[in-house]
């Protein structure tokens, strides 16, 4: 028999969505699955990204330039530029959804076996990106204790070689919810043009910042025009994940053509979300204030729950809508699964997903769990209840959960 790729080998599965046939068993079991594993919001789509659609009249659905159509990416101008980013449609590359935002920036800034730093946790899936790059990730901890702030610039300078190409952040953070403040976006720039590294940034959350807290993108920062590489999509923006559409933007004229030939290289970009895409940017501020305030006021139901029960610790973040919290348990692999599997609360149960999915440290994470809040408040309140009884009955509790939790150096 032909055997697989060394590569196929190697690409890490989703810890996002392996346990969703489980989740599938306890509902057809009867059980009510409160969904707080996966990014999906429940938040409705604009009304001008769905009339746009609903208003489509051409005849031939063609193809669009690889780039991305002039008309979007004038758009996405007007965009930028509002929030301070002084950049023109050459700058930006329209991509299938920030995924292949992120896989297109790793090949065309990074050969096999370059590295990237990336604090961790981190969102999962950068790791099967970089596998399909060929790029190496090299993960450096920031820890639940302080919010997993960014690790100070000594631990990143230990791990910069050679090798090193790239430190890629993500503000506001997948998994963690932490926001970036401006002195440690300050801190980065001085050590990418130190080492005259690239910064990738995923800016997917940016508009959802809490408490009066400022979103500060690297690209505001002076001097980084040759390193900054933004990822964005209009998934979370927008509550669009399905419309896989998001952009790379970069002053780099050379990423910016070579990143060009990766594109021509899968033709185009979708021509119906390009045209939703546009439609979303005359979104009236009124759809995001509305939106953050619903996310400040379900965040705030869902840290202050969690930090009431007993061996529970959760930080408070300061954007996207997740956070990661610490569980008295012994695995946060197994855990996830047994409420799915084992157990129930007034036939309901919880899905979430085991953080050490998003660590690549070996032990990290093992009893921390990130939960995304993009249930509506009642579902939310239910839910945690269900989880609360759920650490009562779990045969793997722990009596002091921070025995089992990386500690900080």
């Amino acid at each position: 028999m032909p055997k697989i790729s060394e590569k196929g080998q190697l690409m890490p599965a989703s810890p996002i969505r392996k346990l969703t046939p489980f989740a599938d068993k306890a509902k057809l079991e009867g059980k009510k699955v409160y969904h707080l594993n996966i990014g999906q919001p429940d938040i409705e789509t604009p009304e001008g990204m769905l009339k746009a659609i609903k208003n489509i009249d051409f005849k031939v659905w063609a193809y669009t330039a690889s780039e991305g159509t002039l008309s979007y990416r004038k758009k996405l101008t007007e965009y930028y530029n509002k929030l301070g980013y002084n950049i023109a449609p050459d700058n930006i590359l329209v991509t299938t959804g920030g995924s292949e935002a992120i896989i297109i920036a790793m090949m065309a800034c990074m050969d096999p076996d370059d590295e990237v730093i990336i604090p961790e946790p981190f969102y999962a899936n950068y790791n099967g990106f970089a596998c399909q790059s060929g790029v190496v990730v090299r993960p450096i901890l920031s820890y639940i204790d302080n919010g997993f702030a960014l690790p100070p610039i000594s631990e990143f300078e230990k791990l910069i070689t050679e090798k090193t190409k790239a430190i890629f952040i993500c503000s506001p953070n997948n998994p963690t919810g932490y926001l970036y403040s401006k002195e440690e976006m300050e801190a980065l720039k001085e050590l990418v043009l130190k080492h005259d590294l690239y910064l990738f940034a995923d800016e997917a959350y940016r508009e959802f910042c809490y408490d009066g807290r400022e979103f500060l993108s690297p690209i505001h920062l002076s001097g980084l025009d040759e390193n900054v590489i933004i990822l964005d999509t209009v998934s979370k923006r927008y509550s669009a994940c399905g419309a896989r559409l998001g952009c790379i933007i970069t002053k780099n004229k050379e990423v910016w053509n070579t990143g060009l030939k990766f594109a021509q290289a899968r033709l185009s970009p979708g021509m119906v979300e390009q045209i939703a895409g546009e439609a979303a940017i005359d979104t009236p501020g009124s759809y995001f204030e509305a939106v953050n305030k619903e996310y400040s006021h379900r965040r705030d139901t869902l840290v202050n729950a969690l930090n009431h029960m007993e061996g529970v610790y959760c930080p408070n973040p300061g954007g996207a809508f997740y956070v990661v919290a610490r569980l008295p348990i012994d695995n946060a692999d197994k855990f996830c699964q047994w409420m799915l599997e084992a157990f129930s609360y007034e036939n309901q149960t919880v899905m979430m997903a085991p953080a050490t999915g998003f660590y690549s440290t070996p032990g990290a994470g093992l009893n921390e769990v990130r939960l995304a809040y993009v249930l509506n408040n009642n579902d939310i309140e239910k839910a945690m209840i269900c989880l609360e009884e759920g650490l009562k009955a779990y045969p793997g509790r722990t009596v002091d959960s921070s025995q089992l939790a990386v500690s900080s150096k």
